[in-house]
């Protein structure tokens, strides 16, 4: 079987007023003149997610959201529904992302549901997973990854592109990046329950490795066995790192 291109997904979390906007170009004008192996996007805030899709219009690039609820419509000041995100011209979200898991006590059945609703707009997800400092001290990595992966899938993913982003929590932000062999042995047993999960389809669906990817070390990460991509944050800010990785996956 043809492995899927390799996913390349900035994550611009609660950056970026319009100005970033010319990031994104740069990024657009240069994949224009020599295209990626990979696939590329930009998931940014929702005030700015129509202007990049309007800049991003006949590119190589996808853009996204970074989180939508479970309900097309409704009295939930503060949210926005997958069908919004589609209308501004997103075709990707992120969901369960472990920022949403630690301050807002995002769930398992939360992140299922989530899923179900960017299906339900037509929207690509890519739903996160991964383990507190604590959890891997006690060992129990691939048993938590693993029990989020099988709670967080709804079963109509298996009938559409989606992907899997493993984040280990403790590497969000820090600096720090679990080795080359933590990586696979996360997303080995990742893609296993994926699997056991999703059947056949398992099998195809990309796995992201997201936590500190840099221009520094995202070779290294993005040869690793079962790594498909990369959910890559503050070096996604600026294209000059952002190119940087992307081109680590050529």
């Amino acid at each position: 079987m043809t492995a899927p291109r390799p996913l390349i997904a900035g994550n611009w979390k609660m950056f970026g007023l319009g100005s970033a906007v010319q990031e994104a170009r740069k990024v657009a004008e240069d994949l224009a003149a020599r295209p990626a192996r990979g696939r590329v996007a930009i998931c940014a805030p929702a005030t700015l997610v129509e202007r990049l899709a309007r800049a991003m219009a006949g590119t190589d690039v996808i853009v996204g959201g970074q989180d939508n609820h479970t309900e097309v419509s409704g009295a939930f000041t503060g949210d926005v529904s997958a069908e919004m995100l589609a209308d501004a011209g997103a075709r990707m979200v992120i969901l369960a992302h472990s920022e949403r898991r630690s301050y807002y006590g995002e769930t398992d059945s939360l992140a299922a549901a989530k899923a179900k609703a960017a299906l339900r707009a037509g929207l690509e997800p890519i739903v996160c997973v991964g383990e507190t400092l604590d959890e891997r001290k006690a060992g129990r990595t691939l048993e938590v990854i693993c029990r989020q992966t099988k709670a967080s899938l709804p079963p109509e993913l298996a009938h559409s592109p989606f992907a899997l982003a493993y984040e280990p929590v403790w590497a969000i932000g820090t600096g720090l990046t679990p080795t080359t062999e933590q990586i696979e042995e996360a997303h080995v047993a990742l893609r296993h329950a994926l699997i056991e999960a999703l059947g056949a389809a398992g099998a195809g669906v990309p796995i992201l490795y997201g936590g500190s990817v840099k221009p520094a070390n995202a070779v290294d990460i993005l040869k690793a066995k079962e790594v498909g991509g990369a959910l890559v944050g503050g070096a996604s800010l600026k294209a000059e790192d952002f190119l940087a990785i992307i081109r680590a996956a050529d």
